[in-house]
């Protein structure tokens, strides 16, 4: 019974991740390939979720990483990652790619 339980769980979850349009088509991920470019513009603006939604988008990157200030960061580079640093005010001081 334990076991039937967590199967049931771990597709639950999996499901969850899957995207789908409302044609029932999958919904394509983003290239993965950072490029931090056209994101520059955004470097002084407040973070806010919206902001980290634009700035996937325009960067083409799978995934957003936060670095608040004071904070650990570890030093692996991921191409298809974006780091956006902001200072105390929330406002973004730095955006990069890795």
């Amino acid at each position: 019974m334990k076991v039937v339980v967590l199967s049931v769980l771990a597709l639950g979850s999996l499901a969850a991740c899957t995207t789908t349009a409302d044609d029932g088509m999958a919904v394509r991920e983003p290239s993965g390939e950072c490029s931090a470019d056209a994101a520059q513009r955004h470097i002084g603006q407040r973070a806010t979720q919206e902001l980290g939604a634009e700035l996937l988008r325009v960067t083409r990157a799978r995934q957003l990483r936060w670095a608040p200030p004071d904070s650990a960061m570890t030093m692996d580079f991921r191409p298809d990652r974006l780091t956006v640093s902001y200072d105390r005010s929330l406002m973004v001081d730095r955006i990069s790619c890795g």
